[in-house]
Formats: structure tokens, sequence, C-alpha cells
């Protein structure tokens, strides 16, 4: 080259990008990646507070919140209630009522109903013509849980009582003065039935 200005060396200088410049795009890189870290997060909080299923199942199951393993066995049946056969129970008819032959006609029908008939006649004197109600059933203690629901399905407005002093498995049908007579057939049936039937269980789906 000629004129004022001459290159006088063997070494020429390198042309190199700035630094600053480097730096800045170095900045914005992490800035968009810490702003992106930051909004996944509050989507994560977000969707889990609010139940969000997507959200949910990308941050994992929550304590305290049903799975379908929590759920599992839930829909197991569990055994029908344990309660006699109508043919297993016992019962004696007796009147507490001014009204001849109410005992002799219940005892009848309740035997063609398959209950096995003890004795029928009047009501001791603790309960004769003292008696305002349909009627009483009585029964050992025992008998609470067992002989003295099957016997109600029969006539379900007379009261339940127990004596824990009385001996043997028989139950008591004492006939009050409101005894308009038994249950109808199909209703006692349903009765009966409804009361063999499997009873949800309290430990199925614990913590659901």
């Amino acid at each position: 080259m000629g004129g004022k200005y001459r290159i006088t060396g063997d070494k020429y200088p390198r042309m190199r990008p700035s630094r600053r410049r480097g730096r800045l795009a170095f900045l914005g890189v992490a800035c968009v990646a810490v702003l992106g870290l930051f909004g996944w997060g509050v989507w994560q909080l977000v969707g889990v507070f609010t139940g969000s299923d997507e959200a949910s199942a990308a941050a994992g199951a929550r304590p305290g919140r049903c799975t379908p393993a929590d759920s599992a066995g839930t829909n197991v049946s569990p055994s029908p209630t344990a309660v006699p056969k109508p043919g297993a129970v016992t019962v004696n008819v007796l009147n507490a009522t001014t009204r001849s032959g109410l005992a002799k006609k219940t005892a009848d029908e309740l035997k063609k109903r398959g209950f096995r008939i003890g004795d029928v006649g009047n009501a001791p004197a603790a309960y004769d013509k003292k008696v305002d109600g349909t009627g009483v059933l009585l029964g050992p203690a025992a008998a609470l849980k067992s002989t003295l629901p099957v016997l109600g399905t029969q006539l379900p407005a007379a009261e339940r009582r127990t004596d824990p002093a009385r001996k043997g498995a028989a139950v008591d049908l004492i006939i009050g003065d409101g005894f308009k007579g038994l249950a109808k057939q199909a209703a006692a049936d349903t009765a009966l039935a409804a009361l063999s039937a499997p009873q949800p269980s309290p430990s199925a789906g614990k913590g659901c």
C-alpha cells in the first residue's frame, strides 16, 4: 500500500467479536431458562391445588388423595348378615287383649309363613291387658340381633324387649290392643330379604 498510511511488519491485526455482545447473549438465554422453569413450577402448583388431572399426573399423586390402588377391593361385598331362617325361630303367641281367639289366628298365620310355633294362649299377668300398642316381642338377650329382628319383619311396629334372665331360645309375640294383623306377606318377605342382605363394610375404601 502506498500513501500516507503504511503497514509494516509481518503480523496483521485479527478481527474479534465484541466480548460485551457475547455476555449479553448469554444473560438473555439464562433469563429465558429461569423464567421457563419458574412458569412450569407455578403451573404445577396451580394444577395440584385446583385438581387438574394433567398437572396431577405430571406432579405425581398427592398424599391423601385416592388412587386406583387405594380403592382396590372396595367393590367386594362382605358376607351376608347371619340371621336365622323363620323355620329356626320358635314363637310363643300370647294374647294380652280382651279379644278371644286372636292368639290362635296369629299363630296359624305365622306357621304358614314358616315359623315354628310354641305356646299359644293368654299373656302372663305382667302383660295381660297392659299392652296398648301393636305388641311386644320378648326374648333372651342373645335374641336382640338374631331371632327378634326376624320375627319383627312380621310385625314391624311391635316393641322389642329382652330379658337377661330368660332361658331357652324361644321368643314371645305378645299381642297388644293396637294389633290389627301381621304385616302383608309380600312386605314381610321383602323385609326379611333386606335383613339378610350384605351390609357395607366400614373399612371399605379407607382413606378415600
